[in-house]
């Protein structure tokens, strides 16, 4: 059974990879074997990221990357292939927030949040994927969506449609891209404390929010482990435009 999860062979590409929890999913992907390429705008963390992962046995690679940029998107796949190989899994994690009411965001609001969390990863995805259909290569895209993309709260509103965005550009795309043997999954989390916003959970708006998860906590970035292998690996080699929701209850409520 331990073959079930096995990514040993996968060369995968893994955005937003300087902090939370794209460096999470980094760090386990390579934990299990796969040769990991750290995409991010931040390459200074990117380098001591990639640094620990060799220092522990791992294949890795920093690429620079700015997802909202999408002149930057064939480039990094450039360096990450000419680095590690082919990619033959992206987790499509990077995107960002701007918290304000509806009212009070801005155009640029908007087209930051926008660009980075729904255009960028779209068309990275599309980037890929010509990219494993030239090979003629079987492939895995895993996006990483979020409960807001079902679910609101206030003052988000950019970011929930973003992420609603990136569920139905999952099932639309894998629906296209199955008979090319190409898979696309996304992995929906709830509130997971990162380094980003770990002060947060102690203020008593933090405290408040995490009791309105029925299992009474907020989720850990390990809690996210089980779910990215399966959906990396072909463990799920039989999903696709399935969203896998990891929120300790939250959607329940």
């Amino acid at each position: 059974m331990s073959d079930l999860f096995d990514v040993s062979k996968e060369t995968i590409l893994v955005t937003g990879a300087s902090q939370g929890l794209g460096r999470q999913f980094a760090r386990v992907l390579a934990a299990h074997g796969a040769s990991v390429a750290l995409a991010a705008r931040q390459t200074d963390k990117l380098k001591s990221l990639e640094e620990e992962i060799r220092g522990k046995g791992g294949r890795a690679a920093a690429v620079a990357l700015d997802v909202a940029d999408t002149a930057s998107i064939a480039r990094a796949v450039d360096a990450a292939e000419a680095a590690l190989g082919p990619v033959t899994v992206l987790i499509n994690n990077a995107g960002i927030a701007i918290e304000k009411l509806a009212t009070e965001q801005t155009e640029a609001d908007w087209d930051a949040v926008i660009g980075a969390n729904l255009k960028g990863a779209y068309f990275l995805a599309t980037e890929v994927a010509r990219r494993m259909i030239a090979r003629k290569q079987s492939g895995n895209i895993v996006n990483i969506a979020s409960v807001l993309g079902t679910g609101v709260l206030k003052a988000v509103s950019p970011y929930a449609i973003s992420k609603a965005g990136i569920i139905q550009a999952t099932r639309a795309m894998a629906l296209e891209l199955a008979g090319q043997n190409i898979r696309i999954n996304a992995l929906a989390p709830g509130y997971i404390d990162t380094e980003m916003n770990h002060a947060f959970w102690s203020t008593p708006a933090g405290e408040r929010l995490a009791k309105r998860i029925p299992q009474r906590r907020v989720g850990a970035e390990s809690d996210l482990d089980g779910a990215i292998l399966l959906l990396a690996s072909n463990a799920s080699r039989y999903m696709t435009g399935s969203v896998v929701t990891v929120d300790g209850g939250f959607l329940l409520n």
